[in-house]
Formats: C-alpha cells, sequence, structure tokens
C-alpha cells in the first residue's frame, strides 16, 4: 500500500556507503523504497550482512530499524534516524543519529555512491 504523500526524495535503487578514510572497505547499502516505506541491504568491510526497513517522511527523512551480523560475528541491532542533504553534485548524504539496543549512541555520514 502506498502512502499519499510522496516523499521528495526517491531512495529507490540508490547504493549508500559511509564517509570514511581512503583505503578502507566501506560497507554498502542496496536502498529500495515502495510510497514511503524504505528499504536495505548492506554488506562488506566490518559487516557480514545487515537490514535496514523504515519509512520515508515527505522532507526524505528516513526513521528506520536496522540488524546486522559483523565481521567479528556480533549481532548488533537498533534505530536511527537519518537526515537527506542533497549535494552539489545531485548525490544524497544521510546523517544518521542512531541508537542500538545496547544503549550506545552515535552519529554516521553516509553517501550516495556515483552512478
Amino acid at each position: 500500500m502506498r502512502d499519499q504523500a510522496a516523499p521528495r526524495i526517491d531512495y529507490a535503487d540508490r547504493l549508500f556507503a559511509p564517509v570514511q578514510p581512503a583505503g578502507e572497505t566501506p560497507s554498502v547499502g542496496h536502498y529500495h523504497q515502495d510510497g514511503n516505506l524504505v528499504w536495505a541491504e548492506f554488506r562488506s568491510g566490518t559487516v557480514r550482512t545487515g537490514r535496514l526497513v523504515g519509512t520515508v517522511r515527505p522532507s526524505g527523512t528516513i526513521d528506520a530499524a536496522y540488524c546486522l551480523v559483523s565481521a567479528k560475528g556480533e549481532a548488533i541491532a537498533g534505530t536511527c534516524v537519518s537526515e537527506p542533504t542533497v549535494l552539489s553534485d545531485g548525490r544524497i548524504r544521510l546523517t544518521e543519529n542512531w541508537r542500538r539496543h545496547d544503549g550506545s549512541v552515535g552519529v554516521s555520514l553516509i553517501e550516495e555512491l556515483a552512478p
């Protein structure tokens, strides 16, 4: 079922990776969208496998839950609110404010990979 208010950003078929120092292998997330429903699969780098599911506000902000298994075998789960910024080249940067179920919190930056 599609949401009546279409978000201003469509995340369908976009690839995102963390902003990090050169030389490190980033985890790459493949995002999908149907109306205001958004989901992604991510892997590589320090993540063996992970999933994100959530909704997109009309502003493009994503409210989501995630779970992953790290390369070290840790199971990690939490929630995040991801605020979009459209970069000068048209790609999207997401500022992710996350909270893990273990109580830790943080902010991560991910950027859309160039096509």
